[in-house]
């Protein structure tokens, strides 16, 4: 971003989706989503993330929201450009859903913040086009 100084508390968060047919049961409405996520420090200061809040929307409006410490058993500390990778799965009720919500940071200087995560979506391959 041009013109703007260094932000010292700044995280940006990528994911893709893969669809795991060989966990799903569309018969009994289960459909398991892997999701790979990169967290990476783009701030100024190294930041650990303390906890993660997701929002799990499927196709129906059914929203559920998981809360937990850390991501994988872990809390990574990132220092300036550093980035972090995980894997981990979701099941929804419908072949299409999204996923949102945001990791809870803690910088080096003691400032709390969240890194928001955006929507994405989940979803069988070849369903939307």
């Amino acid at each position: 971003m041009r013109g703007m100084p260094d932000a010292p508390h700044r995280i940006a968060v990528r994911c893709e989706t893969a669809y795991i047919e060989e966990q799903s049961s569309p018969e009994t409405n289960q459909f398991v989503f892997a999701y790979t996520i990169t967290i990476e420090n783009t701030g100024t200061l190294p930041a650990k993330l303390m906890t993660r809040h997701w929002i799990i929307t499927d196709a129906n409006g059914k929203v559920r929201e998981v809360r937990g410490e850390g991501v994988v058993g872990e809390q990574p500390y990132l220092r300036p450009g550093e980035a972090f990778r995980y894997t981990s799965a979701a099941m929804i009720e419908t072949p299409v859903g999204t996923m949102q919500g945001s990791y809870q940071m803690i910088a080096d200087d003691g400032v709390r913040f969240d890194a928001p995560i955006a929507v994405f979506r989940l979803s069988l391959p070849d369903i939307l086009h």
